[in-house]
């Protein structure tokens, strides 16, 4: 069963390299909305590891691993979330709006 379904979540490990069974469970996790800190703290690692496999630059096969879990064992939530690719959430630039504060 993959990590991402336990209640509680299992003692991180010492900082080691992802795995691709990692991977497949941290897409889950995603998924099921578990909160990017809580992956970060599970598996020990930087979170830009996860944003790594989020974007498909590592264990880029296992989205459609994960994807296939899901849909065997939850094919309900499939409904429900966002398979779409990872976008990033904030901007460095600068908003246009912003720029007539400084006048």
């Amino acid at each position: 069963m993959p990590v991402a379904f336990l209640d509680q979540p299992p003692i991180p490990v010492a900082r080691r390299p992802l795995s691709e069974r990692d991977a497949v469970d941290i897409w889950i996790a995603r998924w099921m909305r578990v909160r990017r800190r809580d992956l970060v703290l599970r598996y020990g690692c930087d979170p830009r590891r996860l944003y790594e496999i989020w974007e498909g630059t590592r264990f880029p096969a296992a989205r459609e691993k994960a994807l296939a879990i899901v849909a065997e064992t939850f094919p309900s939530v499939l409904e429900r979330i966002d398979l779409g690719p990872h976008r990033p959430v904030h901007s460095r630039s600068r908003h246009p709006g912003q720029l007539s504060l400084f006048e």
